[in-house]
């Protein structure tokens, strides 16, 4: 009997001390956010939003961890307090979902310059500045990766200085704040194709400034009044302009047709020029101006489909 009792407490504390020694696994997302005090906002938040049991879960994440300095940028930025912004748990859960991604990505993995899909549907990229990693967010905001690839059962943390947003504003929109796309926004209203370019998308606008349109006006000897009211032209030039899809600078295909929604195709080389159908050239300036439903580069000079 004795011996019987020996061998099951035996068995039994070999039992435990097999359990204690399983239970040596690393923490998950959360419990990594709650061991760093830099965290300690970023956790309240997490909780605030009831998103603890989807970050605990099997994953795996990418989370993108705003510090507590990242959050108080963003207090300022919005003019709210932290107990304002706990307090509104959609917004909270709408930003802290547009950190994580749905898979594991770590730093040597992030696909530079190409569009990134959180699990709140918004979308940022990735660069790779000298020896950092910014990110630009879907308001065009920067932020920079000061600590990479802190490991977790369930996924992979990096941490940024400042909160990401997600799009708040369509290309129309986007292209209403730019007073430097006046003319743009003119053209899109005369040619009614403002509803259609604030759909769901995506798209991606080659947008001409108002210089670029000072220079199709000067090449066509019309005036602006006169391009505005031909509206199957201005619809045939603005629909040249876009492209079905985002397509980042990292995600063009240099040298090959590029289709249009109008129906023809241009070319990009690998100068950034655009080669339309009546061998005209239009540089792209500036790049990637993210939106909720696409994304914008800015062209110097008007494209033109076949006459």
């Amino acid at each position: 009997m004795f011996k019987c009792l020996k061998t099951l407490f035996v068995m039994g504390l070999a039992s435990f001390l097999m359990a204690c020694s399983n239970d040596d696994s690393p923490p998950n997302l959360v419990e990594v956010a709650q061991d760093d005090p830099r965290f300690s906002v970023l956790v309240e938040a997490v909780v605030a939003a009831d998103l603890t049991s989807t970050l605990t879960g099997p994953g795996p994440f990418t989370v993108f961890a705003p510090t507590n300095d990242a959050f108080a940028l963003l207090l300022t930025e919005l003019g709210i307090s932290k107990s304002q912004l706990l307090a509104d748990k959609a917004l909270l859960k709408t930003v802290l979902t547009y950190h994580v991604l749905p898979a594991k990505v770590m730093k040597s993995e992030v696909p530079a310059g190409k569009a990134l899909s959180s699990v709140q549907g918004g979308v940022f990229k990735i660069d790779a500045v000298g020896s950092d990693l910014l990110i630009t967010d879907g308001r065009n905001r920067s932020s920079k990766i000061i600590l990479a690839d802190v490991s977790a059962s369930n996924g992979v943390i990096h941490a940024i200085d400042k909160v990401l947003l997600p799009a708040n504003k369509t290309v129309v929109e986007t292209a209403i704040a730019n007073p430097d796309f006046s003319i743009l926004v003119e053209a899109v209203t005369a040619a009614d194709l403002g509803a259609t370019l604030s759909g769901t998308g995506p798209f991606t606008v080659f947008a001409p400034t108002n210089a670029a349109f000072a220079s199709l006006l000067t090449e066509l000897g019309i005036s602006k009044e006169a391009l505005l009211a031909n509206k199957a032209l201005l619809t045939q030039v603005l629909t040249y302009h876009v492209v079905s899809g985002r397509v980042l600078k990292a995600e063009v295909p240099v040298g090959s047709a590029i289709k249009t929604v109008q129906g023809e195709t241009f070319t990009i080389d690998s100068s950034l020029n655009v080669n339309d159908q009546r061998a005209r050239k239009a540089k792209i300036v500036a790049t990637d101006v993210l939106a909720s439903n696409g994304v914008i580069h800015v062209i110097d000079k008007v494209i033109l489909p076949k006459p």
